[in-house]
């Protein structure tokens, strides 16, 4: 048996920051991770971290405050139940530029992503220069062997690019304007010169574990991969430890202080998304961590543990490249709109992925739309790129394998998928004219700060809009994946788990994706949920330590 003081479960954000903090108070934390690699979904993602009032904010003179982020979660999310009680939101921004400040004494290096804007800018209290920071890059030749233990961000592995979250438009859009070309060419530049070198250049989420990885290992914090939870140990009704399975064999570990759970939700549990998700995203399309499987947050439910917002995810719109969801960019372009089976537009499609995804699935409960279509003209494939290479180049390959439809007219085209013609047709005919003029009377694309940060720079009057009227016409599938679940165990503001009476269970704390997201089911802005998983696994390491 192991004697600990904190065990974090999981090595996601939140795991890393609550075994930093716990051990920055006198504690003797412990990680234990199922999967070979570490990160979660934090290392797979952009690495964004929303936090209002930061304080990188402030060096920089971005006005914010608490009153104004507190008006923003109230107007945007309103009341979702306790999941995002007063008392949890206040938490979070008071103890969000807090948590910022000691990852900076930790030896972390953040950068502000300017101009990524609150996803609802335009709300009570949203901000269109963003709240959201992210990692400097890290060199991984200082994690030494540790290196090959961390997932690679999604983004590194598809492009290879030692690239800011807050410059893909500069790589999506070099084309289109010379400033995103010379950003893109420093892009490349960076990235061959780090090879050059010699030196590994993390980027994204994969810097930011790397980051609390290498901070991590400076603390002397053990961390053990391939070590999978099998039980929560109860003594005296108090969660006191975990049983753990590692090569073959199981062992105890005591924690002292406390449980963090912090190893995601269940986006790859088959059973839980058919129980609790809506029928339209119970199939898995999911870009999350593959150890994202439910099982700890069943262990909790089996101890009393009270649930909250199971019903949802971090919806993203996607399209499916060999049955693998890709995020689909081209929804926030000019000259592509999304249609259900009906050829009826039923959101703002530049509009957050969360609500895109949500629009969707309560569309599918009106008329069939799982998949949706996103249309787009020959002008627009001229214009962008769709793959690494030259701009207005769809391979081939996608439109034999039906990943992507293309004929001479709107009414051929949605014959192929399956689509009203008509419906198409008056679609398209009521969408040009507006288009043409910047406006959307009906969805008011293109209106806002986040509408217009990944809108086509070289395009006007509104450079999310544009009409589709040059044939051929294409179309490809829009499927609700998701980055993840968020709902899940609920917890106070302490981070404590609480059963059904509203009690804590003690000894046992939650963060991220195993909890119920203070976010309540929506996404505020870039980094949301990084933010929601290591702020609440700093608060609860705070509290386990008695601070």
């Amino acid at each position: 048996m192991s004697v600990c003081d904190f065990v974090s479960v999981g090595s996601g954000g939140g795991a890393l920051v609550g075994a930093l903090t716990a051990a920055s108070r006198g504690c003797a934390p412990m990680v234990v991770e199922k999967r070979e690699l570490i990160g979660g979904s934090t290392a797979k993602s952009g690495g964004a971290v929303w936090i209002p009032n930061n304080p990188l904010m402030v060096e920089e003179g971005v006005a914010d405050s608490y009153d104004e982020a507190m008006a923003y979660f109230e107007e945007v999310i309103g009341d979702v139940g306790p999941a995002s009680s007063h008392a949890r939101r206040h938490a979070y921004l008071t103890r969000g530029p807090e948590m910022v400040s000691f990852l900076r004494d930790q030896g972390l290096v953040f950068r502000r992503c300017e101009g990524w804007s609150d996803y609802y800018s335009g709300a009570a209290g949203g901000k269109s220069r963003g709240r959201a920071i992210e990692a400097e890059i890290l060199d991984g030749k200082e994690l030494g062997p540790w290196l090959d233990k961390v997932q690679e961000s999604v983004a590194w592995e598809m492009l290879g690019l030692a690239l800011y979250v807050i410059e893909l438009n500069n790589i999506v859009n070099f084309n289109r304007s010379a400033k995103n070309f010379v950003g893109a060419g420093r892009i490349w530049l960076r990235t061959k010169l780090a090879g050059l070198r010699g030196q590994v250049p993390m980027t994204q989420g994969w810097a930011l574990v790397g980051q609390l990885l290498n901070a991590a290992l400076r603390a002397e914090i053990p961390i053990s991969t391939s070590t999978a939870v099998r039980d929560l140990i109860v003594e005296d009704g108090r969660v006191a430890g975990v049983v753990v399975r590692k090569d073959g064999r199981d062992r105890r570990i005591e924690a002292r202080r406390g449980v963090l759970l912090a190893a995601g939700g269940f986006a790859h549990n088959a059973e839980m998304r058919e129980k609790y998700l809506d029928p339209g995203g119970a199939h898995d399309w999911s870009r999350s961590n593959p150890g994202d499987t439910g099982e700890i947050m069943e262990m909790a439910m089996s101890l009393g543990a009270a649930t909250s917002l199971m019903d949802e995810a971090i919806w993203t719109p996607a399209k499916l490249m060999a049955g693998v969801p890709v995020s689909d960019l081209d929804r926030f372009r000019p000259g592509s709109i999304i249609v259900d089976s009906g050829g009826r537009r039923f959101c703002n499609e530049a509009n957050s992925y969360q609500e895109v995804g949500q629009k969707q699935l309560a569309r599918n409960h009106i008329t069939p739309a799982v998949p949706a279509w996103l249309i787009f003209d020959d002008a627009f494939r001229r214009r962008y790129v769709f793959k690494k290479g030259r701009p207005g180049v769809i391979p081939e390959a996608w439109f034999e394998d039906g990943t992507f439809k293309r004929a001479e007219s709107l009414e051929a085209l949605a014959g192929q998928c399956g689509i009203d013609p008509a419906g198409l047709s008056d679609t398209v005919e009521r969408f040009n004219p507006e288009a043409r003029a910047g406006r959307d009377p009906e969805f008011n694309r293109g209106v806002s700060a986040s509408n217009h940060h990944h809108g086509d720079p070289h395009w006007g009057p509104n450079n999310s809009l544009g009409p589709i009227e040059r044939a051929p016409f294409y179309a490809t599938a829009i499927y609700p994946a998701d980055v993840g679940t968020s709902g899940g165990l609920l917890a106070d503001e302490h981070a404590r788990v609480l059963n059904e009476a509203g009690d804590p269970i003690p000894g046992l704390y939650v963060c991220g994706n195993n909890s119920a997201s203070v976010m309540g089911r929506t996404y505020l802005g870039a980094g949301a949920s990084i933010g929601n998983s290591t702020v609440f696994g700093y608060i609860a390491a705070l509290h386990a330590s008695g601070q």
